[in-house]
């Protein structure tokens, strides 16, 4: 009988075991799946860009060029100010990430740790801006833009973005995860508000404020609606404009110059792609904190 009993639960495991590898198994072509859904986007741009004109206007696409055409980037550098663009991206996605994060900071130690009237109702409004569309906005913020005269300066490239409501949520979660134990021992130390703030709560909310603050670099980034409605100047173009520029120059031409744009667009790229795999840990990290709370 204790010989059946062992067979019978040997045989069970055995079964556990092997719809266990199944699953896994499973699991693994799925994330492999997805994995290739969403890089495959990447590579037919890394490709596209390393092709000629008559080759991406073939019926039947190629998933490698036939002759890799690295003059595509020399192109695309003669063709457009890229340079100009980049630092002018770079002013403007770190003034405007600088400017966040500092009022981001403040107003979430405000709405976390203060005790003032009206909190709750102060951060609903707050809460209320996430709701509405950025289209709404954008025509009284060029109208006030144009009113002092910011047009193609970077003020008006920076500023209408310096409060970001979604950094402010972020922040504030996860100031209120910090204990008040610490705060008051602090306080009790002789340590001011900007002591608190910066040597407290900062530091112990680091990965959150890398995460938002990443969030913010790459939104700055890629913007292209507002810098095309605030610049009329080549020189005050940042580099989403500068990829559209790519396609303007050779407006009227039978061949189309998609080999070019892609090249422009990997050029854009590719600083985004370094800023993530050097701050992927803290970006995941922050993540699943911000999903834990």
């Amino acid at each position: 009988m204790e010989k059946v009993m062992l067979k019978i639960k040997k045989d069970k495991r055995i079964k556990r075991s092997k719809k266990e590898i199944l699953l896994s198994i499973l699991r693994d072509i799925f994330a492999i799946a997805i994995t290739l859904f969403m890089v495959f986007p990447i590579y037919w741009m890394i490709i596209s860009s390393l092709k000629t004109s008559e080759e991406l206007l073939q019926a039947v696409p190629s998933l490698w060029p036939k002759k890799l055409m690295w003059r595509n980037y020399l192109d695309v550098l003669e063709m457009a100010s890229f340079g100009v663009y980049f630092v002018n991206t770079i002013i403007m996605t770190l003034g405007t990430m600088v400017l966040q994060m500092v009022i981001g900071i403040f107003a979430a130690y405000g709405f976390s740790k203060g005790n003032f009237r009206f909190k709750n109702t102060l951060f609903i409004v707050v809460l209320g801006a996430l709701m509405v569309p950025i289209q709404v906005t954008f025509v009284p913020t060029y109208v006030m833009m144009a009113r002092l005269k910011w047009i193609n300066t970077f003020k008006a490239l920076i500023l209408p973005n310096a409060v970001s409501a979604y950094f402010i949520f972020m922040l504030r979660q996860a100031f209120m995860g910090v204990d008040n134990s610490y705060v008051e021992a602090a306080q009790v130390d002789g340590m001011g508000r900007i002591g608190v703030i910066f040597r407290i709560l900062v530091p112990m909310c680091k990965p959150t404020i890398i995460t938002v603050g990443l969030i913010t670099f790459i939104n700055g980034w890629n913007s292209y609606f507002w810098p095309k409605m605030v610049t009329t100047r080549p020189q005050m173009r940042t580099i989403a404009l500068g990829v559209y520029e790519l396609k303007r120059s050779y407006a009227g031409m039978e061949t189309m110059n998609t080999n070019q744009i892609m090249a422009g667009a990997v050029i854009a790229i590719v600083p985004i792609i370094i800023l993530f795999l050097v701050m992927q840990q803290y970006l995941l990290e922050g993540f699943s904190k911000a999903a834990m709370k």
